[in-house]
């Protein structure tokens, strides 16, 4: 063993990183078999399949059979569900009719009552929904069939919300939080969601005050295989969240985790979004959450989760959870300045240490962060030049991303084992480890300032700190030893590494560059000590360039990656003509029988853009031929004065089959008061600490999004100043341009599939009117505007 500490030190790394990521969520499936009692992901995965046969958004044809479908397996369990229904309208102005499906199980002796929550309606227009949010759905209706298989009587009422609309504006949620009496004794919201197809399920917590008790409690819980930490955590206090919990947090100060899960980002939203995809030990990861937390939860007293203080949480393999106070931030803090002089100044009087060569490793290590950071950055940024098809897939995470992924991380691993093998005339290991500890020192207390839930790094500091005392006393430590120093690094950095790009997009691929480097930099008293490390920066070096190449072999798309493409038709009768347009960098095949990128006319239909999630304009606008479609019908049911205040009634009438109508103004302009569908908007904070109001203390020309619901037609009631003169544009959109009578558009190649988060496949009809000074009133049917006559 002594003739090869570095190989196997090496393997054993290796084997404690498989580890880190193989111990993160379950391993085995349960099955059809599984006891009543249990837990099946066999059993769940078949109400993913019946949630997930076809497209089911919001007013589809095939969301009132998943609607029905959810309904009778919750009848079948023996509750009673009930659908509420109603108007909606969301902090952002977007309107529908969710219709959300509840129970509850009654407590014996319930002071608050737990809430469970998904949502059904899959994302407009293409999506099938099984992982976001079939799967949560699943994980639910399963969970729920086996606690009441127990014939348990929880002591707190257990309400099961399945919202709808949540992926047009959190419609569902909203209207369940205002509307429904059960919504005002809540004490806690288990929500389960996805924004990929596999991968661990992450809890992130949703609390409007500090995350003590959440913590501690969920920690008592005894759940298997939590994956969390305090960093996810603060980073998503900072974002504009949007999940249905968000709605309860900021409206009912509801607190509450959802779990998420998001590998294989690239399914997140597509016609990918199926069954097939979902992986089964992400499932069965969603069901080890919800059962012990379902069964102590339903148990626990939920009036008092209110916290004055946060804690720094994350979990490791082998512990699962470990949490300590913000308070013990800056005392840790201290504690490790004062450890790490303190050792400097020792091994100095030992020895053992030279600053001459401190700061050459400081030269050493630096060097590895700036060419890893820059090298990467300025090589992805080649790759989007030389694969223009990468920017079709607008989540920023490629088919072939973990390829990527991979070959920075091992291009990364051969820069530092080749920089520290060439340059490396430092013989004391000690003096090499100071630089990596100031580094790491600088973080924790940046960390301590700006971003707190990131201070636990501090726990890599104090193993780094003991290493150095090893390397001061020791010319050469058992390897092994150091190995176990290390481990606790590869446990906390390893999964950021890998799921930064994941989350984010491989734009941030330099970050986990960087973090690779800072790992290596936790292991030099691992590393520090092999003799070959050109030879391992080689062999890095070559495995980089051989995933590089099968990433290359995995660049085009194929029937198992398909491009995904857009193509939207625009009438626009104010100037009666048409035009074809998509939001497509890179056009294909299909996209080119209408698009000619030579004939583009983009710039003259960018104003007004339809609201994207990605705020993505048309890139390429053409000519069409106008077709006789049916356009909207507007009338006026009320126009009066009463005092300085008009008051006017509009009704906004498909004549078509469509599924949704966005309403712009002119100007930036400012109602009174302003019902659509007889409800309206509530002021709101934003986080640039202003208030707004959709309807009255607005922020942008887009008035209202309104997704229709069997045709239902658009009602405004609307009042402003008597002397004001409002301009509007309408935009009446349906979502069958592949099967409309009007057209002949053949179907995409095996290769394609519908772009998503745009309105796509879609028939557009603009409209332009204006309110004029109050006289006399008519609706001129012929051309379907409103004028004013003496």
């Amino acid at each position: 063993m002594r003739k090869f500490p570095s190989l196997l030190t090496f393997l054993l790394l290796i084997v404690i990183l498989a580890y880190t990521f193989y111990s993160s969520k379950p391993q085995r499936i349960t099955d059809l078999e599984t006891s009543k009692q249990e837990f099946s992901t066999l059993r769940a995965l078949e109400h993913v399949k019946n949630i997930s046969k076809s497209c089911h958004y919001l007013g589809s044809e095939s969301h009132e059979d998943v609607k029905s479908y959810i309904v009778e397996e919750l009848i079948k369990i023996g509750l009673q569900p009930l659908v509420q229904k109603g108007v909606s309208i969301s902090n952002n102005g977007i309107i529908s009719n969710p219709q959300n499906i509840i129970a509850k199980i009654k407590g014996s002796n319930t002071t608050k009552s737990l809430l469970l929550m998904s949502h059904y309606d899959s994302s407009p227009h293409s999506s099938y929904g099984a992982s976001d949010a079939g799967s949560g759905v699943a994980t639910i209706l399963e969970g729920i069939r086996a606690y009441v298989a127990t014939n348990k009587v929880p002591k707190n009422d257990i309400i099961i919300c399945i919202t709808d609309g949540e992926e047009l504006g959190l419609n569902g949620a909203d209207y369940f939080i205002k509307k429904h009496p059960w919504a005002k004794n809540i004490g806690l919201a288990l929500n389960f969601e996805a924004r990929g197809s596999g991968g661990d399920s992450y809890m992130l917590i949703e609390t409007n005050g500090k995350n003590e008790k959440m913590i501690d409690e969920f920690s008592k819980a005894g759940v298997q295989y939590p994956v969390t930490n305090s960093l996810a955590y603060s980073i998503y206090k900072m974002l504009p969240n949007d999940t249905d919990l968000t709605v309860l947090r900021e409206q009912g100060n509801i607190d509450g985790f959802n779990f998420a899960f998001i590998d294989d980002h690239f399914d997140y939203h597509t016609a990918n979004d199926t069954w097939q995809n979902l992986d089964l030990n992400t499932l069965q990861h969603q069901g080890s959450y919800l059962m012990p937390l379902l069964s102590y939860f339903s148990e626990t007293d939920l009036t008092n989760l209110k916290s004055d203080q946060d804690y720094i949480y994350f979990n490791t393999p082998i512990f699962n959870l470990i949490k300590y106070p913000f308070s013990w931030i800056f005392s840790l803090l201290i504690l490790s300045v004062i450890l790490f002089i303190g050792l400097i100044f020792y091994g100095k009087f030992s020895y053992r240490i030279d600053f001459k060569e401190v700061i050459k490793g400081f030269g050493l290590f630096l060097l590895c962060i700036i060419l890893a950071g820059i090298l990467t950055f300025c090589a992805w940024q080649l790759l989007t030049i030389i694969y223009p098809q990468y920017s079709e897939i607008q989540h920023g995470f490629t088919y072939n991303g973990y390829h990527y992924i991979i070959v920075f991380i091992l291009l990364s691993i051969a820069i530092c084992f080749k920089v520290y093998a060439k340059f490396n005339k430092i013989k004391n290991q000690a003096n090499l480890l100071i630089a990596p500890l100031f580094i790491w020192i600088t973080i924790c207390s940046l960390a301590a300032l700006y971003l707190k839930g990131a201070s636990y790094f501090i726990i890599i500091v104090f193993f780094g700190l003991i290493s150095l005392f090893v390397l001061i006393q020791q010319k050469r430590p058992n390897p092994f030893l150091m190995v176990l120093l290390g481990t606790p690094s590869v446990f906390i950095l390893s999964p950021f590494i890998v799921s930064f790009p994941v989350a984010l997009g491989l734009k941030i691929l330099f970050v986990s560059s960087i973090l690779t480097v800072l790992l290596f930099g936790a292991l030099l008293p691992v590393f520090g000590f092999y003799k070959r490390k050109k030879l391992i920066g080689n062999l890095a070096l070559l495995l980089s360039f051989v995933f590089l190449i099968v990433a290359h072999t995995k660049s085009d798309f194929t029937e198992e990656r398909q491009k995904p493409n857009s193509l939207v038709y625009i009438l626009d009768t104010d100037q009666n003509k048409a035009v074809w347009a998509t939001y497509d960098q890179t056009l294909d095949s299909w996209s080119e029988n209408y698009i000619n990128p030579e004939e583009n006319i983009a710039e003259a239909y960018n104003a007004n853009t339809l609201y994207s999630k990605y705020r993505k304009s048309f890139t390429y606008t053409n000519q069409a031929s106008v077709k006789n479609i049916p356009q909207p019908k507007l009338e006026v049911g009320k126009d009066t004065i009463i005092g300085n205040q008009r008051y006017i009634d509009l009704c906004i009438a498909p004549q078509r089959d469509i599924n949704r109508i966005d309403v712009y103004t002119k100007t930036l302009f400012n109602f009174d008061s302003l019902k659509a569908n007889g409800e309206t908007t509530k002021d709101f904070k934003h986080s640039n600490t202003k208030i707004y109001n959709a309807f009255s203390k607005r922020w942008s020309q887009n008035l209202l999004t309104y997704y229709v619901t069997k045709n239902q037609p658009l009602e405004l009631q609307m009042q402003f100043h008597k002397d004001s003169l409002p301009q509007f544009i309408v935009y009446e959109s349906s979502y069958d341009l592949l099967k409309n009578e009007h057209f002949s558009i053949p179907e995409r190649d095996k290769n394609m599939m519908p772009k998503p988060f745009v309105l796509n496949d879609a028939i557009i009809i603009k409209k332009s009117f204006e309110i004029k000074e109050y006289l006399e009133k008519k609706v001129d049917t012929l051309n379907n505007e409103i004028t004013a006559t003496q």
